[in-house]
């Protein structure tokens, strides 16, 4: 099997609107294949050239989508079933297929009708084979009342206040940051509404001590982006993006959160490392970062379990504007989950992709080229994944 260190790239990226519609006017499918049509085309492929799809499961078939692109010769398809941190593991998983030439254009879709269509408590309520850790939420969370992942996490959130003496202040330093990120970008939900820390102490009490300032934008959206060689991506038309690291890791246990040893652990405690060694980086390399957002703490907990602070430093690590436009290390720098879209944090992704093109606009990374991108999914599963600028 070939390194992979850089011998795959992502050659194409697109993404739909983000909306928050009434009603749904389409399908998962429409939006996945607006998005997935926008990556081909930005890449300067033809639909039938790619030849593998890796979905994003639960929402739609590898043949569904190769039939409405007219894809004849579908070589490789595979789903991932990590929750939020599934569009990192699927680039691990395209960046060797594409490598070791299993196949040779990979495109990895993701969207949803996530504010239109059925929300996340209703996902999870309804199917809980949707997640991991579906069989224990069934029968030791929902029949006391622990229905939604605001209520799992911020039990978490808590905790670590308790322990270590992270204030509402510094959950509020995270959601500012994305908030003032997200004003720099046109794509943004939310551009165009800045906040304060003022108005995050002042935003209702959803599940103690997240605040609706604390929880991601439930939004309609899709984004896709494309894999393949470095080799064939010097033929394409986009400036393509070097794949330098990636891993992915879980908690033990992957299906439970309050029966953990160390309830602080992540899977991106375990990938973090590994991706790092593949890429050949350290944490001082890193121009920006942008982290899975379904709440502001798990923005502090992962920037201290990836070790760019220590644990229990989370808290003053974001405050004073080190995440935050112009800040020593940029997180989010689209607005994330929180202020740009929750779309299943393919989005992250694609921002990363900008920036590390030079193609960010206003808010683009002076001189940006490391960036990190994380997921995290169901009850902590994480993929890190690690792009360079090619440059």
């Amino acid at each position: 099997m070939a390194s992979p260190r850089g011998q795959a790239c992502i050659a194409g990226i697109g993404h739909t609107e983000y909306t928050r519609a009434k009603v749904p006017t389409g399908t998962n499918l429409t939006l996945e294949l607006r998005a997935a049509r926008a990556a081909i085309d930005d890449a300067g492929l033809r639909a039938g050239e790619i030849d593998g799809i890796l979905p994003f499961f639960g929402i739609d078939l590898a043949e569904e989508i190769a039939v409405h692109l007219g894809i004849a010769d579908l070589r490789f398809q595979m789903t991932s079933h990590l929750g939020g941190a599934a569009p990192g593991a699927s680039i691990a998983v395209a960046a060797l297929a594409v490598a070791n030439g299993i196949a040779n254009h990979v495109l990895v879709p993701g969207g949803w009708w996530g504010y239109a269509g059925r929300r996340v408590r209703e996902v999870v309520v309804q199917d809980v084979s949707a997640m991991s850790g579906g069989a224990n939420a069934r029968d030791f969370y929902f029949p006391y009342g622990l229905t939604a992942p605001v209520q799992w996490f911020s039990m978490i959130a808590r905790l670590h206040m308790e322990t270590f003496g992270t204030r509402p202040e510094h959950l509020g330093a995270v959601a500012v940051a994305c908030r003032a990120h997200a004003q720099r970008n046109p794509h943004a939900l939310l551009r165009g509404k800045p906040i304060t820390i003022d108005d995050y102490l002042a935003s209702p009490m959803i599940s103690d001590p997240y605040r609706l300032l604390d929880c991601s934008l439930e939004a309609d959206g899709a984004a896709a982006f494309i894999v393949t060689s470095a080799e064939r991506a010097r033929d394409l038309r986009a400036r393509a993006v070097p794949i330098l690291g990636f891993a992915q890791g879980q908690p033990f246990p992957a299906d439970d959160i309050v029966t953990r040893d160390d309830p602080f652990e992540l899977g991106v405690t375990h990938a973090t490392a590994r991706a790092f060694e593949m890429a050949e980086v350290r944490h001082a390399d890193v121009d920006f970062a942008e982290i899975y957002d379904p709440f502001t703490f798990q923005v502090i907990q992962q920037l201290e379990e990836m070790g760019f602070c220590e644990r229990g430093e989370g808290g003053a690590f974001v405050d004073g504007g080190r995440i935050a436009p112009g800040g020593e290390l940029p997180v989010n720098t689209h607005g994330g989950l929180l202020s740009e879209a929750h779309v299943l944090g393919m989005n992250h992704f694609v921002e990363a992709v900008r920036q590390l093109r030079g193609e960010a606009g206003e808010r683009q990374v002076a001189g940006a080229r490391i960036g990190v991108v994380t997921g995290f999914g169901d009850f902590g599963d994480g993929s890190v994944v690690v792009l360079g600028s090619g440059a």
